[in-house]
């Protein structure tokens, strides 16, 4: 069963609230989607357990227990979880000033970050010292230099291609071979996914392999089995190919 939860669209700041950083957590009871909204705070979205996907225009990020998401008040999105997904949602008065940019960001989940965000749940927290650790959460906000992302070429003519890489991450064809099935060259394929992605082909299948591993991994999923499932030869050549992608190793994501 899938569940769809039907969310406003409002405009940063439009809805004044009396919190600066306020926390939200649930674990879905089954495979859920929000539709397309917006909220009038940031936004700091992460998990306690498994993954979630957040989509923003043709841009799809995964965000997991150690790499969350900056949602900038006003800006449009959608999301889904699969059922026993627990995630955390923070939300920051608009106004309020951080070293992140006013465009989704990945955001590191940092050991210090995750005890200052669970300081703030305290039901018996001062407010001075509310007012100090909220301080200090918006310090240590920084945007992260990885991200789970894959960006969606939406050309007809990258359709095929990107419709059967994200269905099965381990297909093995290359641009020569998708430009004998869809009868063009691989230089004009090439030239598309540059111009739709702004990166290559193969760094793309990369993205889109790793966030599907991020998900395996999640759900325990030994890093062999996960490394056949998104078409490499061994763990070493997965791992390897994932800490490009990512910064971080197969292991950081694998549920315990």
């Amino acid at each position: 069963m899938r569940v769809t939860r039907d969310l406003p669209t409002l405009a940063a700041g439009e809805v004044d609230v009396p919190f600066v950083i306020q926390g939200y957590e649930e674990v879905v009871a089954a495979d859920t989607a929000w539709n397309e909204h917006s909220h009038p705070w940031h936004e700091l979205l992460w998990n306690e357990h498994g993954t979630s996907t957040a989509v923003v225009g043709s841009q799809v990020w995964c965000i997991t227990p150690t790499l969350g998401l900056w949602m900038p008040a006003g800006q449009l999105h959608s999301a889904s979880a699969v059922a026993g997904t627990s995630y955390r949602a923070h939300f920051f008065r608009h106004g309020t000033e951080s070293a992140l940019p006013d465009v989704p960001v990945a955001v590191e989940i940092t050991p210090l970050l995750r005890l200052l965000l669970e300081r703030l749940e305290e039901a018996e927290l001062p407010p001075r010292s509310r007012a100090v650790t909220e301080a200090m959460v918006l310090d240590v906000l920084r945007p992260s230099p990885w991200a789970l992302l894959v960006q969606l070429p939406t050309s007809p003519l990258l359709r095929p291609i990107v419709d059967r890489v994200r269905a099965d991450p381990a297909d093995q064809r290359t641009l020569a071979g998708w430009a004998a099935v869809l009868g063009c060259s691989a230089r004009t394929l090439t030239r598309a996914f540059r111009a739709e992605t702004g990166t290559s082909f193969a760094r793309w299948v990369a993205s889109v392999r790793a966030q599907h591993a991020v998900q395996l991994l999640s759900l325990g999923h030994e890093v062999d089995v996960v490394a056949d499932a998104v078409g490499y030869r061994s763990a070493s050549a997965f791992g390897a190919a994932f800490r490009r992608t990512t910064g971080m190793t197969p292991g950081r994501f694998r549920a315990r």
